[in-house]
């Protein structure tokens, strides 16, 4: 097992490493504006990515497969205490995280929380924006509620047990191939993963540790798109096609359906087979569709199951399309890096 991270810089600024990494697995990705402590554990196509903003990790952190922490542009860094302990598929996102807290498999955290030391969030829960989580508490849900106090035998029992199923799911990770056809100005990470018949359409986007699997079915994203870190697109049936200016956040997983243009797929959301998602729609971080669900558009929706929480107004629609313009430039500045 090798301990050489894969550093990457943004803007001509490198990741700073204050001692070695203990774990460095096949496909992830240290980018930019980001301070990592000793004995860092980075599992398979785990991203750290501060391009926007910047990230401080304390000593002994781990990132199970397909982990990701990132950012909010300009408005909120990541800062991750010490022997923090963070599971496959999760989201550690623009927030602040104690020392020795716990975050289970696609659990999502969002912009601006502040979780206390020797916090347990359970699996695919989701801690909304701005949110405080007590110490020494087990929270759970969407969002995420306060279920009972910790002590710190239980708590230690669950990170070892977190860790043990993060290591059996680093071999689910499978490596890259190239896409067949991409338009001008696309960039695709260096450790997405993309198969078969995939086709990006001019100044689309696929970031680190993603997996575009269309052996089966094509997939096609219009121009604009962007495919954040670690989502999976599983095409078996007729395909997946996603709209012009429309970003899918990190870790979503689409089946076969249809998204249209201009709209927002929020972090750590699942979108189920035959789901037709209407043009101009936002759905909210840690959303599931059931199977043949049809979102229409002009409305937020979230929930599990997706429901309708409202209209989406001119504030959401500039975020929609700031996120497009901030992911090209993104996008510029790495691709011009990685073809260096």
């Amino acid at each position: 097992m090798s301990a050489t991270p894969n550093l990457v810089a943004y803007a001509q600024t490198w990741p700073v490493l204050r001692g070695e990494v203990a774990l460095a697995l096949p496909g992830h990705a240290v980018v930019g504006r980001v301070t990592l402590g000793r004995g860092a554990r980075l599992g398979a196509a785990s991203v750290i990515r501060a391009d926007g903003h910047y990230v401080q990790a304390g000593d002994e952190l781990e990132l199970g497969r397909g982990a990701t922490v990132h950012i909010a542009h300009d408005l909120y860094p990541t800062l991750i205490g010490e022997r923090v302990c963070v599971g496959a598929d999760a989201v550690v996102h623009a927030c602040t995280l104690g020392d020795e807290v716990v975050v289970e498999e696609g659990a999502v955290v969002l912009d601006g929380a502040r979780v206390g030391d020797g916090v347990v969030l359970e699996a695919h829960s989701v801690v909304f924006p701005r949110s405080v989580l007590e110490p020494g508490t087990l929270y759970g849900g969407s969002p995420a509620r306060p279920l009972r106090r910790l002590d710190s035998a239980e708590r230690a029992a669950r990170a070892q047990a977190l860790r043990g199923r993060n290591a059996q799911a680093a071999a689910e990770w499978e490596c890259r191939t190239l896409p067949q056809a991409a338009a001008a100005g696309v960039f695709v990470a260096a450790t997405a993963c993309l198969q078969g018949q995939v086709r990006l359409r001019q100044a689309s986007s696929v970031w680190y540790g993603c997996r575009l699997d269309a052996r089966t079915a094509p997939i096609e994203l219009g121009a604009r798109c962007n495919v954040q870190d670690n989502s999976q697109l599983l095409a078996r049936g007729p395909g997946i096609v996603v709209g012009e200016d429309t970003t899918l956040g990190h870790n979503v997983q689409l089946a076969d359906c249809s998204v249209g243009a201009r709209c927002l797929i929020g972090m750590g959301s699942r979108i189920a087979a035959d789901t037709v998602i209407a043009d101009d729609t936002f759905v909210a971080a840690g959303c599931t569709t059931l199977a043949g669900q049809r979102l229409d558009g002009g409305l937020v929706w979230g929930g599990r199951p997706a429901r309708v929480l409202g209209e989406l107004d001119q504030t959401k629609r500039r975020l929609v399309l700031l996120t497009v313009q901030t992911y090209r430039e993104y996008a510029r500045v790495l691709g011009q890096a990685q073809q260096a």
